[in-house]
């Protein structure tokens, strides 16, 4: 078994002859400046310029990662570290590994994960595209802070270190670039110690371009923040929608309101009911995706969520769901006695069609509500299995 190091400097690499040798030369120096037994790693991710060759000759290790991918790469090269802390920054030259001093001083200090900012540090000239300086990385870092309560103001800096183990323990599953969202959210979730230190960002050494693509990798960290919080994805809007359609739809349920000139009538009541119906279907799928993401490992377990995942259960589900049902039922009934007083003719909108509308809100709601109770209860099924004997032999051997 190969001797543990302090320190591993983890670069991932596709296709970096240009700057890769003085990416290594600089994390060299950093190591023989400060004494630090470690190593420089290359996470291989099926160059085929000549990067292998060059990093093998300036003295570095080399892990081939047949899995393309920079979360690939890097998972890859973090499986394969021998190091207890691991600095990792791409190894294109724009990160300056010969200066990493703050992030293991923090290490040493008891952090988990470090994250560098380059909008504390310094941003050279042309070393990053205006929009993902005033759009994309703001934007992203908000929604991380939102959603997660992290205190990481630059979600998406390649230069961070962590604890190896802590890192390895989180179980880090994206293969793209959300990959670095991912380390972020789920160290926050986990409850480690996250921090984040002053770092300069230059412009990189290659000629050509970026394997980023802004569009394409942005929508990428996006969704993979809005798939990580069902609260922000579901709960929260799905409450706003059935809040907004349960007060307009009490206020309109008697009859037409009139602000000034503005008349609400039957149209802005079947708005509400649409309102109700869809913030209903979203609560439905916020408790369904927590489940189903706590269950199987996606999100960490939480104690408050988990004890009212247990209180809602099938049985409770099906009894507000038939509720419901019988309400709409009645209205439905209110509705054809409306009609039938008039002789089945022309629908009066005033009266006829809300409680046409508040029979169907009912019972679609209803009917909704007994389906997502089926749906997270087959989510719910225990994944092991009790094996019963087959075989005359097997109920011997008991």
């Amino acid at each position: 078994m190969a001797e543990e190091l302090e320190l591993t400097i983890l670069m991932p690499c596709l296709d970096e002859a240009e700057t890769l040798a003085l990416c290594i030369t600089k994390a060299r120096s950093f190591l023989d400046r400060t004494g630090i037994a470690g190593e420089i790693l290359i996470a291989d991710n099926g160059s085929t310029d000549g990067s292998r060759e060059i990093a093998i000759a300036n003295g570095a290790r080399v892990v081939p990662v047949p899995e393309r991918g920079y979360g690939a790469a890097l998972g890859g090269g973090i499986t394969a570290a021998r190091g207890r802390f691991v600095i990792m920054a791409d190894a294109d030259d724009s990160y300056d590994f010969s200066r990493l001093d703050a992030f293991i001083a923090a290490l040493r200090d008891g952090a988990d994960l470090v994250m560098g900012n380059r909008f504390q540090g310094g941003i050279a000239p042309g070393a990053m595209p205006w929009h993902h300086r005033y759009i994309g990385n703001p934007a992203l870092s908000f929604a991380g802070r939102l959603f997660f309560r992290t205190p990481i103001g630059d979600f998406h800096c390649g230069l961070r270190g962590f604890r190896r183990d802590a890192i390895r323990a989180l179980k880090l599953r994206t293969s793209g670039m959300e990959f670095a969202s991912e380390m972020v959210v789920k160290a926050t979730l986990a409850g480690l110690d996250v921090r984040e230190v002053p770092t300069t960002l230059a412009k990189d050494g290659r000629s050509r371009p970026p394997h980023l693509r802004s569009f394409r990798d942005g929508w990428r960290h996006l969704r993979f923040l809005l798939l990580f919080s069902p609260r922000w994805l579901f709960l929260y809007p799905g409450i706003a929608l059935l809040w907004v359609g349960l007060v307009v739809g009490a206020i309109l349920l008697p009859g037409p309101v009139r602000y000034g000139h503005v008349v609400l009538d039957v149209h802005t009541f079947l708005v509400a009911s649409l309102c109700v119906i869809v913030g209903l279907q979203s609560i439905s799928f916020a408790i369904i995706s927590r489940r189903f993401a706590s269950r199987y490992g996606f999100i960490p377990r939480s104690g408050s969520y988990d004890r009212i995942l247990e209180a809602i259960t099938l049985e409770r589900v099906l009894l507000v769901a038939f509720a419901l049902m019988l309400i709409g039922f009645a209205a439905l009934l209110w509705g054809l006695n409306q009609w039938a007083i008039r002789d089945f003719g022309v629908l009066n909108l005033t009266s006829t069609m809300r409680a046409a509308i508040l029979a169907m809100t009912f019972l679609v709601c209803g009917v909704q509500l007994m389906m997502s109770g089926f749906m997270s209860s087959i989510i719910n099924i225990p994944i092991y299995e009790r094996r019963v004997p087959d075989a005359p032999n097997e109920q011997a051997k008991l």
